[in-house]
């Protein structure tokens, strides 16, 4: 078998809405192709015997042992490795259960698509799954447990932390989207001027002032202390001399740490002599070089979580620990305690592993133990000086015991600090009673605390300190989005992506939209180049300043992608035509119907999917969107809108030269035809179904009726506002316009304004993109030669794949097919073939330049169109001279 190639997909998409995180590999089952699994000898039984956990997969069969029942019976190895993909990353930890495998519509070569969790680990298990399953074909033996450790190496290093992670899933819960913004655990939640982020549990809200003061020990002390809240006697110190002072002050016992410390690094407590004071200030200054020597309080270390202001949780912490058994080491029963499931590596488990380090050595020292020791039976050996579950610590609730007293004390000190996501620990003795009465204290105050003790605590009921976060930030069931519409189609998604913009502007929103020629933030050119793919999306969601966003989606970056965003408000199809068939095994028009109702079936079901009802593929989406449904149409008596008005629905058509909404039985005038400037004055029939769908888009993102006909009007087009879409240049004797139009269906519609035009002569200047089929490149010769008295044939500068004579022939071989007495010219250089056009013209001609190179062609037509105009005022003067 050969991997011919792996697509990482992270949004809806062709093979499922709803599961975002997609793996795509293009497999070539090479000679495997003729060998089904029932015709491998033994190869069933290897594969049970090497992973015995396929039994569970159900497969089309819908029952446990489904998949194996159809590798008895004889399925095809593409499938095979399907499941092995996924139950690879099942035993590594993690949640994935999809997969489907397809046809390419090339023998012996399938698409193999599964879900992941972590794009890295999704990969690996795409080449780990060959692997496996080439070995068992060959009967060869394999070491699965070798894939199952790296991929949870895999997990370690990429998931985020359980605060995060619990942040994230909440906010999946609640419907916010969320973006990682870096490898830094940075998360943006929600989209545009909407959204909020936060970096594990220090949120975009958190003050910058609070976060420093409470980095700093010795300031938040002296705060705490001046607003008369109990913390323990102490004092900062830098070298031995100080030491000494501090301890005659403070007394005996104390705790000594690091000024700038965090998650216990550092810390130690109990002290009762001067040479573990030394050792503890030491240890203490390799972590800062300001010291805290305070009174080392004595009680239980709980951990008390505020938000917003808000006492939310408490925990109580205890440091790692074993328990003797009368037989085993120190040293052994850390390792037997490691080997409990609910422990592992950093935050990535329930439990933190429990490592014996330098503090541990110091704990057991004073108690005059060695790793070596055997403890009785029953006696618990604590580890550490610190209670931090990061060091393996346990974590017991306590939040239903907490007296009210010490409740409004923890929100107090929240709001002296400054915190609106704070942890405060605690040494008492419980926290059932005023810690003001038991004697107890507040050490620290925390930036960024742990929820893992809250959500997943070692005893008593989780509590899910996460949904108060989402509280804050969005209140009121705020789900942090801005408006989106995404716009797709074979043809018409630019000029209705750039007319639903121009609305959106001119309702007072700062807009964001994504086009084949770049992205625009507040009518800012951003990026340059095709920008209809998921990353332009994202580019723009991700923009604080975008109050509504406009996205056109192209079919590659569907397939290659997903789409960049999990839903949207309103979604226009334009159209669905032959083009790019044949491509990643999008072999069909209705396939590629398909890869365009993916945007449709994205829209909320509270949105609108707006549905051309003249396209039969178009009309059809509708069976399988979850939001409501808006048609257009150009033909006002078009059945389909009627029945779907009868029924109370959303439409527009085009009746009697007017732009016309109808709301059930009722019927809004828009706009006249005639004063919508991208019509051409109704001769460009098909902008008027662009207008169609992009005045629905606007109605139904609420904009107000005189608004929309004010940006209907105001829309001029141009090649500042549509590149490439119908661009008009108008020379003393003759016009030349340029359109984007590369297929038989974009050049049919070109063709029909093209005929209402009063000419002399009509010539076309055309070319044939190299990655379409035969028939399509004799297609655009064929639609060209309908509509042009003349044709250039001029070569696009990327071929695709193809050579210079193969396209030239296949574009004049449909020329011919329709007329072989066309006249037609060879120019291969694009500027070349429009300089001989502009130069050969006769008065009242009309040139059409159709090219998929905008800026380098319209930048051709403004110097020849200059040219001209710097010559007439030439002869002009000469003439007065």
């Amino acid at each position: 078998m050969k991997i011919v190639d792996i697509r990482l997909l992270n949004g809806p998409n062709y093979w499922s809405i709803q599961r975002h995180k997609i793996v795509v590999m293009l497999l070539d089952l090479e000679v495997l192709e003729n060998s089904p699994t029932n015709t491998i000898p033994g190869f069933n039984q290897r594969l049970i015997n090497l992973i015995p956990s396929l039994e569970t997969h159900l497969c089309c069969e819908g029952t446990a042992g489904g998949f194996l029942n159809r590798v008895k019976q004889g399925t095809w190895m593409g499938h095979v490795v399907e499941h092995i993909a996924l139950e690879l990353q099942s035993l590594a930890g993690m949640d994935t259960t999809f997969g489907r495998t397809a046809e390419t519509g090339k023998k012996g070569v399938y698409h193999v698509a599964f879900s992941y969790e972590e794009p890295r680990a999704g990969k690996y298990a795409a080449q780990a799954s060959v692997r496996i399953a080439e070995a068992l074909v060959k009967g060869e033996t394999y070491d699965i447990e070798e894939d199952i450790q790296k991929l949870k190496k895999i997990a370690d290093e990429e998931f985020p932390g359980p605060s995060t992670y619990s942040i994230i899933k909440e906010a999946q819960r609640r419907n916010i989207p969320f973006v990682k913004l870096n490898d830094h655990g940075i998360v943006q939640l929600g989209f545009g001027a909407s959204q909020k982020r936060i970096q594990a549990t220090i949120a975009s809200t958190t003050g910058c002032i609070a976060v420093e003061l409470a980095g700093d020990k010795a300031a938040t002390k002296k705060i705490l202390e001046s607003a008369d809240i109990p913390v323990p006697k102490g004092v900062i110190i830098s070298n031995e001399e100080e030491l000494k002072e501090a301890l005659e002050y403070v007394g005996y016992p104390v705790a000594i740490k690091p000024v700038d410390g965090n998650q216990g690094k550092g810390a130690t407590t109990e002290i009762n002599t001067m040479q573990d004071a030394l050792e503890a200030m030491n240890a203490a200054k390799k972590y800062s070089n300001r010291v805290i020597c305070e009174s080392s309080i004595s009680g239980y270390d709980f951990r008390a979580l505020v938000i917003n202001y808000k006492f939310i949780a408490a925990a109580m912490r205890t440091p790692a620990a074993v328990t003797g058994n009368g037989t085993h080491t120190i040293k052994q029963l850390i390792e037997i305690e490691n080997t409990n499931p609910k422990r592992g590596s950093g935050h990535s488990n329930v439990l933190t592993a429990i490592r014996a380090d330098e503090a541990t050595m110091h704990v057991l020292e004073k108690k005059g133990y060695t790793l070596e020791t055997v403890l009785p039976v029953g006696e618990e050996c604590w580890l550490k000086p610190t209670a931090n579950l990061s060091t393996g610590g346990t974590a017991t609730d306590v939040t239903d015991i907490v007296h009210p007293s010490n409740i409004a004390l923890f929100e107090r000190i929240a709001r002296v600090i400054g915190l609106d996501i704070c942890g405060i620990d605690i040494i008492a003795t419980n926290l059932s009673s005023p810690i003001k009465e038991t004697g107890g204290a507040v050490l620290e105050v925390n930036a960024a605390p742990g929820f893992r003790m809250h959500i997943d605590p070692t005893h008593g009921k989780p509590k899910n300190v996460a949904a108060p976060v989402l509280d804050m930030l969005f209140p009121h069931d705020n789900q942090g989005t801005i408006p989106i519409i995404a716009i797709t189609g074979t043809n018409g998604k630019t000029t209705t992506t750039r007319l639903i913009s121009h609305m959106a502007k001119k309702v007072g929103y700062k807009v964001g939209y994504t086009t084949t020629d770049g992205i625009y933030i507040k009518d800012e050119l951003v990026v340059k180049g095709d920008c209809s793919g998921p990353a332009s999306a994202q580019l723009v969601l991700k923009d604080p300043a975008v109050e509504f966003a406009v996205l056109e989606c192209a079919r590659g970056g569907i397939l290659r992608a997903g789409l960049g965003f999990p839903f949207c408000h309103a979604a226009v199809i334009t159209n669905v035509a032959e083009d790019h068939l044949g491509l990643n095994g999008i072999d069909t028009i209705e396939k590629l119907a398909r890869v365009k109702a993916v945007v449709a079936e994205t829209v909320l079901p509270t949105g609108y999917a707006i549905l051309n009802a003249d396209d039969d593929l178009v009309f059809a989406m509708k069976d399988n969107v979850r939001s409501k449904v808006a048609l257009f149409s150009m033909y006002e008596n078009s059945l389909r809108v009627k029945r779907h008005c009868q029924q109370g629905g959303l439409a527009a058509i085009y009746s009697h030269n007017y732009i016309v909404i109808l709301q059930g039985s009722k019927r809004i005038r828009i706009e006249k035809v005639g004063n919508i400037p991208v019509t051409f004055a109704g001769k460009a029939q098909f902008n008027i179904a662009n207008v169609l769908g992009a005045t629905l888009a606007a109605f139904v993102s609420n904009f107000n009726l005189d608004d929309i006909r004010a940006g209907l009007q105001s829309f001029i087009p141009s090649p500042e506002t549509i590149p490439g879409r119908m661009n008009m240049f108008y020379f003393n004797q003759f016009t030349v316009m340029v359109d984007y139009a590369h297929n038989p269906h974009g050049i049919n519609a070109i063709g029909k304004f093209v005929k209402s035009v009063d000419a002399t002569v009509k010539i076309g200047i055309i070319a044939g993109v190299g990655d379409r089929r035969d028939s399509d490149l004799m297609s655009v010769g064929e639609e060209a030669a309908k509509v042009f008295d003349e044709i250039i044939v001029k070569l696009d500068e990327d071929l695709r794949g193809r050579t210079p004579d193969e396209i030239l022939h296949l574009v004049t071989a449909g020329i011919k097919r329709y007329d072989a007495g066309k006249k037609i010219t060879v120019n291969t250089s694009e500027c070349a073939a429009v300089e001989m056009a502009i130069h050969g013209a006769v008065p009242g001609s009309f040139i059409t330049i159709l090219t998929d190179n905008i800026a380098k062609v319209l930048q051709c037509v403004r110097e020849l169109q200059q040219s001209e105009q710097l010559h007439q005022k030439e002869k002009e003067i000469g003439s007065l001279v």
